[in-house]
């Protein structure tokens, strides 16, 4: 158990240490935040902060802490470095400036925060892939707990409960979540779920106590890729697209700005955004070491993923049930069911926001905001059609394609403000890396070489650290000219 406490003292350290660091270099300040300056009693709404943590951790939580680690922990303790340092120094980064800058900005969604620091095209195109990313999150969070509900329902009132009766439920709600002021349905509801994914967690962090033994650590043996079928599924890079959510995701910095139009004092940013994020890696660290330690072996556990066709879900649910009887029964119910779902939620609602600035469309108007929203349920319905492995797959690779450009735009943002700009710099760099390597050598990608991927990801890496170097120059440059009239 010696690595793994090792890298939770880090998570919860590097909240206090480098967190403090991160908040020190954006410098929060006693302005009025956009809940008070543009309040509208449905989007701009000032909220406590306790409920605000909780509600970004429910946002960008969904199922990526606890699937994503469960798959993640097939390539063995390995894992636990990504989750760690991953969240310290790129996850936790990645969200708090996105959702600060965002203040900053009146609580701009993140497609025009990218156009205001990567330029117009770029804005247009990041149009286009959140709301294709975000329509996917409402997907793949829609399928699985209609089928885990219809699994559980299906032979009451005579079948009526089945699949499509659990799809129609959840877009009722999706579209109740959706058009109604942030403060009435998500405000009220998302601190209790919130609470109770947490307290899962702390749940399963005790039972890893007592069975400790069992828990693998790492070591010169293990210190590699430990996937059964790692001639396919490489470390790198496909760990660090797999285990999103509990280490970076773009996904987040969709999420980000809605809290940021409901936050009262700045200063109160590293606990929400920041914080939120390493509670995430902290959930995650624990399932994944949970998934290795529940089934006594790693190898016993790689077997009991494989035989389920890597079905995550059941093995959430042996783990659960297992360690925490009919009590874990709820909390797994919770944890594959409810989480998901506000995670879909907020990802349409985020996308009305954002199609709504695109087509400058006030939501001040009950009918504007349904409008907007059936169209998306409708897409998303079309997707539901397809095979989930391929959209999850998919989306895993928008999402972190996403972080990348966020990263690129803070990187800029702090750059024209004379802050340590190499903060988030390295991390953009790495996750070019990852998400062009990735699609070259994925199977739903262009499946070259590792090694050929590899090269042509780090060339292509190295262009666009050239390319912002070169327009730092020609813009200091200017800046220079101009200062010389």
């Amino acid at each position: 158990m010696i690595t793994f406490a090792v890298c939770l003292i880090l998570l919860v350290g590097g909240y206090f240490v480098y967190g403090k660091f991160v908040d020190r270099i954006f410098g929060p300040d006693d302005r009025k935040t956009p809940a008070e300056a543009s309040r509208d009693g449905v989007d701009y709404v000032p909220l406590p902060t306790w409920k605000i943590f909780l509600i970004q951790f429910l946002n960008i939580a969904g199922l990526g802490p606890i699937f994503g680690a469960v798959l993640g922990a097939m390539y063995g303790p390995v894992v636990f470095l990504w989750i760690t340092f991953g969240t310290i120094f790129i996850g936790a980064v990645h969200d708090y400036f996105s959702g600060m800058i965002s203040e900053r900005h009146n609580g701009t969604s993140l497609p025009d925060l990218i156009g205001i620091y990567l330029g117009r095209p770029v804005k247009i195109l990041m149009r286009v892939l959140i709301v294709i990313l975000m329509v996917m999150v409402g997907t793949v969070f829609v399928n699985g707990p209609s089928n885990i509900l219809a699994g559980l329902t299906d032979n009451a009132f005579g079948g009526l409960m089945d699949l499509n009766f659990w799809i129609v439920v959840i877009f009722i709600y999706f579209l109740v979540a959706c058009i109604f002021p942030i403060d009435k349905i998500i405000g009220n509801l998302y601190p209790i779920f919130g609470f109770a994914l947490l307290f899962m967690a702390v749940a399963l962090f005790f039972m890893l106590i007592f069975n400790a033994g069992d828990m693998p650590e790492l070591r010169g043996d293990t210190f590699r890729n430990m996937h059964p079928n790692a001639s396919k599924m490489h470390l790198f890079p496909m760990m660090f697209i797999t285990v999103a959510c509990g280490a970076v995701s773009g996904f987040h910095a969709t999420q980000s700005p809605m809290m940021a139009r409901c936050i009262r004092k700045e200063t109160e940013g590293r606990k929400i955004f920041y914080g939120a994020m390493v509670a995430e890696g902290i959930v995650a660290l624990i399932w994944a070491a949970a998934a290795m330690t529940f089934f006594g072996s790693i190898g016993s556990f790689q077997e009991s993923v494989l035989a389920v066709g890597n079905n995550a879900s059941v093995i959430v649910d042996k783990i659960a049930h297992g360690w925490l009887g009919k009590f874990g029964a709820v909390l797994a119910l919770l944890g594959v069911v409810a989480a998901p779902i506000t995670s879909a939620d907020t990802a349409f609602r985020s996308c009305r926001l954002i199609i709504a600035e695109a087509l400058n469309i006030s939501q001040k108007s009950f009918w504007n905001r349904v409008w907007l929203s059936l169209p998306l349920f409708a897409v998303s319905v079309i997707l539901l059609q397809i095979n989930f492995d391929i959209i999850w797959r998919y989306f895993a690779f928008t999402n972190q394609t996403l972080a990348a450009f966020t990263l690129w735009a803070v990187t800029v943002y702090l750059y024209r403000r004379h802050k340590p700009w190499i903060i988030t710099l390295i991390p953009a760099i790495f996750m070019t890396v990852v998400c062009s390597t990735y699609i070259l050598c994925a199977p739903e990608g262009l499946r070259l070489p590792l090694q050929t991927s590899v090269g042509i990801g780090l060339a292509f890496a190295a262009c666009c650290t050239g390319l912002f170097f070169w327009l730092r120059h020609k813009e200091n440059k200017t800046t220079n000219q101009y200062s010389t009239l």
